[in-house]
Parts: C-alpha cells; sequence; structure tokens
C-alpha cells in the first residue's frame, strides 16, 4: 500500500468517524427537543405539542439504527485502536440511551394527553419543573463531555444525578400528601408520579452517558465504583435510636 493510500484511508476514517458524531450530536439534539417538548405539552395541557412527540418517536428509533449501521462498518472495516475505539463503542451505547429518553418523553407526552382530557385539578408541583429543567442539562451535558472525551463534566453529570433522585423523592412525598388531603386530586397525582418517573429515568440515562465519556476520556469505568461510594455512605450514616 503506498503512502498515498495510506493518507487516503486515514482521510475516509476521519470522515466517517466525524459523520457519526455528527448523526449522534443530531440525535442528541432531537431526544432533548422531544423532552422539552414533552414537559411544555405537561405544564400548558397542550394537546397539539404532546401529539408531536409521540409522532416524532419513529425518527429517533432511524437514527439509533443509523449510529449504530455506521459504528458497525467503522469497527469492521477500520479496525480501529484506543481512544478511537472506545468512541465507536461507546456511540452504540449512547444512540441506544438516547433512544430510551425518547421513549420517556413519549410517556411524558402521554400523560400530558391524558390529563388535558381530565377537568383540572389545582395541584401545584414545582419540582418537577426543576427536575425537567435540570435532567434536560444533565442530557445535554453528557452528550457534550462523550463528543469532547471530557471526564470531568462527565463526573459532574453523574454527581447531579444525585439532585434529581432527591427531586423526585420530594415530588412522591407532595403528591402524597395531596392525595390523602383530597380524593380529587387522585388521578392527577398519579399521573404526574409516572412524570417524575419519567424525568428520573432520562436523568438516569444522561448519567449513563456521563459514565460512557469517563471512559472514552480516562479509560475508566466508574460505574460500580459510583455504586460503592453509594453502599459506603449509606453504611456511614447513624443508626437511628430506637
Amino acid at each position: 500500500m503506498t503512502a498515498d493510500s495510506n493518507v487516503a484511508g486515514f482521510r475516509h476514517f476521519h470522515d466517517q468517524l466525524s459523520a457519526l458524531k455528527e448523526t449522534l450530536l443530531g440525535m442528541s439534539s432531537k431526544a432533548e427537543e422531544r423532552t422539552d417538548l414533552a414537559v411544555e405539552a405537561l405544564l400548558n395541557r397542550d394537546k397539539e405539542k404532546a401529539t408531536l412527540v409521540i409522532e416524532g418517536d419513529p425518527e429517533l428509533n432511524r437514527l439509533e439504527m443509523e449510529v449504530e449501521q455506521a459504528a458497525v462498518e467503522l469497527l469492521a472495516l477500520q479496525q480501529p485502536m484506543a481512544r478511537d475505539l472506545r468512541f465507536i463503542i461507546g456511540a452504540i451505547k449512547v444512540s441506544n440511551d438516547l433512544e430510551r429518553v425518547g421513549d420517556h418523553a413519549v410517556n411524558i407526552a402521554e400523560s400530558a394527553l391524558r390529563l388535558s382530557e381530565k377537568p383540572k385539578v389545582n395541584i401545584r408541583i414545582p419540582e418537577i419543573e426543576v427536575m425537567a429543567r435540570r435532567a434536560r442539562k444533565m442530557l445535554g451535558d453528557s452528550l457534550d463531555a462523550f463528543i469532547r472525551a471530557d471526564g470531568a463534566l462527565g463526573r459532574q453529570v453523574c454527581k447531579d444525578d444525585d439532585i434529581v433522585d432527591s427531586l423526585h423523592d420530594s415530588v412522591f412525598r407532595v403528591l402524597l400528601t395531596h392525595m390523602m388531603a383530597d380524593a380529587k386530586t387522585i388521578t392527577p397525582s398519579l399521573e404526574l408520579l409516572l412524570v417524575g418517573r419519567n424525568l428520573e429515568r432520562i436523568a438516569d440515562l444522561a448519567t449513563n452517558i456521563g459514565e460512557d465519556a469517563v471512559y472514552l476520556a480516562e479509560g475508566k469505568q466508574i460505574k460500580h465504583h459510583r455504586e460503592e461510594e453509594h453502599i459506603n455512605e449509606a453504611r456511614l450514616q447513624p443508626t437511628p435510636s430506637s
């Protein structure tokens, strides 16, 4: 193989890698838009926006398949090494996580549709809006961390997940109080509990991507280490006296 063909092959590989990154960024943008739109539909009782989220789900499915196909071709034909190899394998995992984000956005949109068809009940849960903003930011930050191989940002996304988990617990307690105080709030409260759960899962998926970003940047798997840290923290908590 000549030097010119080596250079051409190198350029072709990096063109393919750049195209894969662009597809992944486009998929992330769509997942973030779907999440925003679903939450807007919920807060504004907007059936049209909720329907747009549901109807747009096949596009994320198609993009996931495009990422997987491009990644498999790169693995089979280019035999990448080191960080490039980690990026391509990670891209397959990230695309699956982004597709699942879309599924959770659809779940929120479906709750929005059901709530829009019920008489309006005065339940104000600002924590849900805060959860939505934080989960959405985590999603954007996690993809930035992965594309840029920014381990520090990936770790920050993982830490932010604890805040969303705390907000989720708060939503549960507030809605439980509403349901116990007024039976008319039970049905909408159950829907909002589902919304909170879906937002919490979106944050979890962003955390997965953040962990992949750390692995890409540092070659370190932090998932199980984070689980061990949580276990150790729980052990250090004082035991309530009887």
